[in-house]
């Protein structure tokens, strides 16, 4: 005999966005989320982008986080760069002091920072990045939560520097088998599909696990799931997770 729907664990799930990149979409996204990420002007975005988006976040009753970028608006931040020390740790503190000053004049609070593109996937396995990374914002350890890929490196060395982490997963993009993202060279690398992104989340946050591009079924804890604003359905996705997401007992908070 199944169990009745109504006796099941509801599971929370956080839907976040990376926003302010230039697609202008926001204003349609923002009441299916409930967290965002804003571009701080390493990779796109600008003061008075930013500060739009927090008014919009208010009004919506979205979580704010800062998106830090390598400091590359012509690759979109999507190549990984070879820095000195100090010009790395510079651009992303500019970073993310300019997100801070717009969220102090407008009243606003951070919740998260989550690094962008190459970045972010550079500091998932390079040791020598991540530290770099953390040691970047460390000024923001004790009220601010951190997004990191699930056994990744960075997810490892911040938990024992006492961050408070997210983990995250893709809900539109597809995996490798050592949990990495499919290169955005691949045409498999994009689920544009809204019930292919349905299957995909449901089964990283009812069964914890993650099926790859080969097809293999591997370990994966979500605590938030992204949209990228960027995917071309990203809003037909959110749409259709608006309304079907709780028919598999997941519910998405703000």
């Amino acid at each position: 005999m199944f169990e009745s729907s109504a006796h099941l664990e509801i599971k929370d799930i956080d839907i976040n966005c990376d926003v302010g990149e230039g697609e202008g979409n926001e204003n349609k996204l923002f009441p299916l989320i409930s967290s965002c990420n804003i571009a701080c002007g390493g990779h796109a975005g600008n003061v008075d982008l930013m500060r739009k988006l927090v008014r919009l976040s208010k009004e919506h009753n979205i979580k704010v986080g800062a998106h830090p970028s390598y400091p590359d608006r012509e690759n979109f931040g999507r190549i990984s760069l070879e820095l000195p020390k100090e010009e790395f740790l510079g651009s992303i503190r500019n970073q993310l002091r300019t997100m801070m000053r717009i969220l102090n004049e407008e009243d606003g609070e951070l919740h998260h920072i989550k690094p962008h593109g190459a970045l972010y996937n550079d500091i998932a396995k390079d040791r020598e990045k991540a530290e770099l990374f953390l040691e970047a914002i460390s000024a923001y350890r004790r009220n601010t939560k951190l997004f990191v890929p699930y056994k990744s490196i960075v997810e490892e060395i911040a938990l024992s520097k006492g961050w408070e982490l997210v983990r995250e997963a893709f809900g539109d993009r597809n995996y490798n088998d050592d949990l990495s993202l499919v290169s955005r060279k691949d045409d498999r690398a994009l689920i544009e599909v809204p019930f292919m992104v349905l299957d995909h989340i449901v089964r990283m946050v009812n069964e914890h696990q993650v099926k790859s591009v080969t097809g293999n079924l591997h370990p994966m804890k979500a605590d938030t799931i992204c949209i990228h604003g960027d995917t071309p359905t990203a809003l037909q996705i959110l749409e259709y997770l608006s309304t079907e997401l709780s028919k598999h007992q997941i519910r998405i908070t703000k």
